[in-house]
């Protein structure tokens, strides 16, 4: 990965855009996501964290292979939390 594709996905953009998608409530299951973790004792920052992750797979997707955003990948991630099994495949 170049560095103009690594500034792009630094953490802190990562988390910064799950918290507007957050905001906004776009896409619905991203404020689902967060209220079920919290619920069940996540911490919030580490909740956002881990959403962090599922966001990262399709960012990197999009900027290796030109794809469009996955919404369906995407929430499948989400749904899965917090077991972050999935990121040793991509």
């Amino acid at each position: 990965m170049d560095k103009q594709q690594d500034s792009y996905m630094t953490e802190d953009t990562l988390i910064e855009t799950v918290e507007n998608q957050i905001a906004d409530g776009e896409p619905k299951k991203v404020k689902e996501t967060l209220m079920r973790l919290v619920m069940t004792g996540t911490p919030r920052e580490e909740a956002v964290q881990w959403m962090a992750c599922a966001l990262a797979i399709e960012v990197s997707d999009i900027m290796k292979n030109g794809a469009s955003f996955n919404e369906i990948r995407y929430a499948q991630h989400l749904d899965a939390l917090p077991n972050l099994d999935w990121m040793k495949d991509e």
